[in-house]
C-alpha cells in the first residue's frame, strides 16, 4: 500500500486500512458532488447517510445528538445541505457544534435566568407543544418537542464532553493539538487555528461515540487546488494525516474500532494533469476529476490491509473494480446490519432510499 510522504502517520495504520482506488462520480463540481456522497443523489431536500443511519438505528445516547457535525477550515461549500434531514423528520438532522464558545449556539442559558424558572418555561412550552401535536399529529411538532428536551439535557452533558481536562497528555500529544500553525504554508484549507480545531475535532469524535453519539461527520475544506499545489496541499495533509491516525489507533486500542467505521473521503479527485489554461502563466493545480479518486476505510467490520480497485498508470481512469457512492453507502449499511433496498421512507407518495435505485454491496471489503 502506497502512501504520499506528506502522511506518514497514516502510512503507520496501513494493516487497518482499506485503500480503495476506483471510486468515482456522476458529478464533477463541489456542491453536487458532496450531496452524492452525503446523499446518494445530487438533489437538494434529501436526508444524509447520518440521517439515514439515525432513523435506522436509533441513537444510543440520550444526552447528545444521535447524529453531529465537526468543521474545520472554511467549511464546505455545500453547508447545512450536507447533514440536513431532507423530508426525514428533523429529529434525525446533523447537529452543528462549534470549535469555540458554547458548543451549540443558545445552548447556554441567559444570565441572571434561574434553572427554576427555565424548567417551568420548558415545562410549559412542551405542554402547548403536546396539545398541539394531538390535534394535528404533525411529525415536527414530535421533533420540536424532542429537540426542546434534548437541548436541556445537552446542558449539562456537552460542557462535560467538551472537557479535555481528563484526557491524558500522552493522548494530547498523540492527536497533536498542541501543534502550532506552520508557517509559510496555508491558503484555501486554513482558517483561525485549523491544525488544533481538527486534531480536537477528532478527538470529540472518539470521546462522542464513547458517549453513544452513533453519527460524527468531521468537515475539512478546502482541498480545491486550482493552483499553489505544493504548499497547500503540505498544509492540508499535514493537519489531517496525524489526528486521523491518531484516533484509528486511540478506537483500537481501547476495542472499539471494531464496532466503529471511519471514513476519510471526498466528493471527487483531482486531475493527474496541471491546471494550465490557455492564456495564463503556467501553474502548479491540479481540476476537478470525477472519474477516479481514492478513499479510505477502517474499523467497522472493514477488512484493512488491502487495495481494492485499480486505475490507469496516470490515474486517469477506473481499470479494475470501479466503486460508485451508492456501492459504499450499500456497504457501509451492510456492516451496520441494514439492507440497503429495504431501509426506506415514503415521501411524495415513493419510496425513496439512501442508495436510489443502485447500490450493490462489495464484499471483498467485509471481514
Amino acid at each position: 500500500m502506497e502512501f504520499s510522504d506528506l502522511v506518514p502517520h497514516l502510512g503507520s495504520v496501513a494493516d487497518d486500512l482499506l485503500m480503495v482506488r476506483s471510486m468515482h462520480s456522476d458529478e464533477f463540481n463541489h456542491h453536487p458532488g458532496q450531496l452524492l456522497m452525503q446523499c446518494g443523489v445530487s438533489r437538494f431536500g434529501m436526508p444524509t447517510m447520518g440521517s439515514w443511519l439515525t432513523y435506522g438505528l436509533g441513537s444510543e445516547s440520550r444526552n447528545l445528538p444521535g447524529y453531529v457535525v465537526l468543521n474545520a477550515g472554511r467549511g464546505s461549500s455545500g453547508g447545512a445541505t450536507l447533514w440536513q434531514s431532507g423530508f426525514l423528520p428533523s429529529t434525525y438532522s446533523g447537529v452543528l457544534f462549534r470549535t469555540k464558545g458554547e458548543p451549540v449556539l443558545n445552548l447556554d442559558n441567559p444570565k441572571g435566568l434561574p434553572p427554576i424558572l427555565q424548567q417551568k418555561g420548558l415545562a410549559t412550552l412542551s405542554s402547548i407543544n403536546q396539545g398541539r401535536f394531538e390535534k394535528v399529529h404533525d411529525p415536527e411538532i414530535a421533533a420540536r418537542i424532542s429537540a426542546y428536551e434534548l437541548a436541556g439535557r445537552m446542558q449539562v452533558s456537552a460542557p462535560e464532553l467538551n472537557d479535555l481536562s481528563g484526557e491524558s497528555a500522552t493522548t494530547i500529544e498523540a492527536y497533536g493539538m498542541n501543534r502550532s500553525e506552520p508557517k509559510g504554508l496555508g491558503g484555501r484549507g486554513k482558517s483561525g487555528e485549523t491544525y488544533k480545531d481538527f486534531a480536537r475535532n477528532c478527538l470529540l469524535a472518539r470521546r462522542m461515540v464513547e458517549r453513544g453519539v452513533r453519527f460524527v461527520n468531521i468537515i475539512h475544506a478546502s482541498w480545491d487546488h486550482h493552483s499553489n499545489l505544493d504548499p497547500e496541499l503540505k498544509y492540508n495533509a499535514g493537519a489531517v494525516d496525524q489526528p486521523i491516525a491518531a484516533l484509528i489507533k486511540d478506537l483500537k486500542e481501547r476495542g472499539m474500532l471494531d464496532s466503529t467505521m471511519v471514513v476519510w473521503g471526498s466528493e471527487f479527485g483531482r486531475t493527474p494533469l496541471g491546471e494550465n489554461r490557455g492564456g495564463n502563466k503556467m501553474n502548479t493545480g491540479r481540476d476537478h476529476h470525477p472519474f477516479c479518486y481514492s478513499m479510505l476505510l477502517a474499523g467497522g467490520g472493514i477488512k484493512g490491509g488491502q487495495v481494492y480497485g485499480r486505475t490507469d498508470e496516470i490515474g486517469w481512469g477506473v481499470e479494475e473494480n470501479p466503486v460508485h457512492a451508492n456501492d459504499f453507502h450499500a456497504t457501509a449499511l451492510k456492516l451496520f446490519g441494514i439492507n440497503h433496498e429495504r431501509l426506506t421512507y415514503r415521501s411524495q407518495g415513493r419510496d425513496f432510499r439512501l442508495t436510489d435505485v443502485a447500490g450493490k454491496v462489495i464484499s471483498d471489503w467485509i471481514v
